[in-house]
């Protein structure tokens, strides 16, 4: 007796599922063979399938929602994939010019495009003509798709089409938002998570996965300052801290005007084989022995200039704050206490420089906020100021500092942004033949010696500049301390890669380097490790200024701490982990300075000319002036 043959709807509704089902299996593990990461790659399918399907859930989800509202299924899922294919393609260009996958806070730069972002992100874009005639070949296959290809499903459900769309976007909306029942996939309990490492995360775990597990785990890491401990660390640092406090200023004459240079991507290049006995930045070493410098340990490599720029400028380490990506992006913080409110303390008037763009980097809500009285961006320079490569030259950033100096009138705080030396390294620049007398280590070859080359040319600008700067200020008639400082390394990361360091360690590791002087008033050498959330102490000190408690303990913490601060995705450095109980503590610390609650756990100055309250009722804005953002 035959089986009864099931009736016609029953073996339509089986095909379509069954295209689904195949769509979803080749969607899966075609995410994984595009993300790479050994965990999700098809070879582990059998292994650990839960791995590749988590990564390509996320896809999964918007083709599913694509398809209840186009009833197509090759186009929604191809549309999908797409997408997903645009980011693991952004993810490739960071990996190649940074050597980090993306992170969730990367995705705070779409908001710069409009900023002046576009120039600055877009000439990192390729220059190849395949990738662009990839994606229209893609968007024309998706429209010939919506034309011809059948719908899956009829177009009147009697509701169940608007059900299924809506709770598909809720679920995909509560993923985006990082809410807290996705953890049990994406919390880091069942996938692999380094919190540590990015690129560890992203090759175990798939990019996407990646993304939201960092997405989870920062968003809802609840930090919470413990008070208790970070009294301890200022009580066990009371004598030494209480010694810093009440020493006498090291000039007892004029108040010095301070003048801080940030150096776009500024590196010492004899700490790169190749260059061991090759002084390329002979102005800063000619300075170095007339004053203080050595390493300075940076959160970033590449780019990121604002991670180093915060530290520079507040004094808090980005270490202690897990969710502080890109901080001048993501904080919300009306009121950061900083250096530059410090010095307003002090009675001087604070101005930064930038030859760029003020809105990029949110430069004009971040710099209200930290204090500053003016910010002078691109538009406040003269129409002619000199421009090499792709960027304004040092030499105009130079002559902007000089210009607005005053000799008489309250002591001043200058903070000038340099950008020349800024990548991509494939802009001719004005020089050629400067350029090409660049010497370069044997193996580097082809567009990597072209690269190099071109960063050299600007890093000896920069050189020569700080050269001029300090010979100018050193004929002034008032005093001027000069600190200048590299923000990170260039994105030279094949370059890096092909030559190598001499102490063996990755790029990631490297530090930049700093240096501090009185050009007019030189003083006995001293060579020594820094990180960049240190400067602003060491810099109060030089200028006499010893009454703030907080950047008085940076100085005392500094030896045992310095070496932590590190690029995102570096290997630990010695002495990180559990167990370093003062970096356990100045991370309280660190919180509680940030939240405008640590003042009263302070130890006071014997002469203390503004009470921290006093500071910190100081509304910034009110005086603030950013010419340049008026446009």
């Amino acid at each position: 007796m035959s089986a009864t043959p099931p009736a016609p709807g029953a073996r339509s509704i089986s095909i379509r599922l069954a295209v689904i089902v195949v769509l979803v299996l080749a969607f899966t593990l075609l995410t994984g063979l595009v993300d790479g990461g050994v965990g999700v790659s098809p070879a582990q399918a059998l292994i650990q399938p839960s791995f590749l399907l988590a990564n390509a859930l996320p896809g999964l989800l918007l083709a599913a929602l694509l398809l209840v509202l186009s009833r197509r299924a090759l186009l929604s899922f191809g549309l999908a994939f797409l997408l997903q294919a645009l980011v693991y393609g952004i993810n490739s260009l960071k990996v190649n010019h940074l050597g980090t996958p993306l992170m969730p806070a990367d995705f705070h730069m779409l908001g710069q495009l409009r900023r002046g972002g576009l120039p600055l992100l877009g000439s990192y874009m390729p220059t190849s003509p395949w990738p662009y005639l990839c994606v229209i070949g893609s968007v024309i296959a998706m429209l010939i798709a919506w034309r011809i290809e059948p719908p899956l499903f009829a177009r009147r459900t009697r509701g169940k089409r608007l059900w299924s769309g809506v709770s598909l976007l809720a679920l995909l909306a509560t993923l985006l938002a990082g809410m807290p029942g996705w953890a049990k996939i994406y919390g880091g309990g069942y996938l692999w998570l380094e919190p540590w490492s990015a690129s560890a995360t992203a090759d175990h775990s798939g990019l996407v996965s990646s993304l939201l597990m960092f997405h989870l785990h920062q968003g809802h890491a609840g930090k919470q300052a413990d008070a208790s401990a970070a009294q301890q660390l200022i009580e066990r640092s009371n004598v030494a801290l209480r010694a810093r406090l009440k020493s006498t200023t090291q000039d007892q004459g004029e108040t010095p005007d301070i003048v801080v240079v940030q150096s776009e991507s500024f590196f010492d290049p004899s700490i790169l084989k190749g260059y061991e006995h090759t002084d390329l930045i002979p102005h800063l070493r000619r300075l170095a022995t007339q004053g203080e410098s050595g390493p300075l340990h940076v959160p970033t490599f590449g780019g990121g200039t604002i991670r180093t720029e915060f530290e520079v400028l507040t004094g808090l380490s980005l270490r202690y704050f897990d969710d502080l990506q890109f901080p001048y992006l993501q904080m919300n913080n009306k009121i950061v206490p900083s250096l530059v409110r410090t010095l307003r303390a002090h009675g001087y008037e604070t101005m930064a420089l930038h030859g760029n763009d003020p809105g990029f980097w949110n430069r004009i809500t971040a710099f209200r906020a930290i204090g500053f009285d003016h910010f002078a961006s691109r538009a406040d320079f003269p129409t002619r100021a000199a421009m090499d490569g792709q960027y304004m030259a040092d030499s105009a950033m130079t002559e902007a500092i000089m210009d607005r100096l005053k000799d008489a009138g309250p002591p001043q705080f200058l903070f000038a942004i340099s950008i020349e030396a800024h990548g991509p390294y494939d802009v001719t620049p004005a020089d050629v033949a400067a350029r090409d007398a660049m010497p370069v280590p044997d193996g580097i070859t082809g567009k990597h010696k072209r690269e190099l080359q071109n960063y050299l040319y600007h890093l000896q600008h920069a050189d020569q500049e700080l050269g001029r700067l300090a010979d100018l200020l050193a004929r002034r008639d008032r005093p001027t301390l000069l600190l200048f400082y590299g923000d990170h390394l260039p994105a030279l990361t094949d370059t890096f890669h092909s030559a190598g360091f001499i102490d063996g360690k990755d790029m990631l590791s490297q530090a930049s380097t700093w240096l501090l002087v009185n050009p007019r008033n030189p003083i006995p050498a001293m060579h020594e490790a820094l990180a960049s959330w240190m400067l602003p102490g060491r810099l109060l000190e030089q200028a006499g200024i010893r009454d703030d408690a907080y950047f008085a303990l940076t100085q005392v913490i500094a030896p045992e701490l310095v070496a932590l601060t590190q690029a995102p995705g570096a290997s630990p450095a010695a002495g990180e982990g559990v167990g370093n109980a003062a970096d356990e503590d100045m991370a309280n610390v660190a919180l509680l300075r940030f939240k405008g609650k640590l003042e009263p756990m302070l130890p006071k100055a014997e002469l203390q000319i503004a009470e921290a309250g006093e500071v910190e009722a100081d509304v910034p804005g009110e005086s603030f002036d950013a010419a340049g953002a008026r446009q």
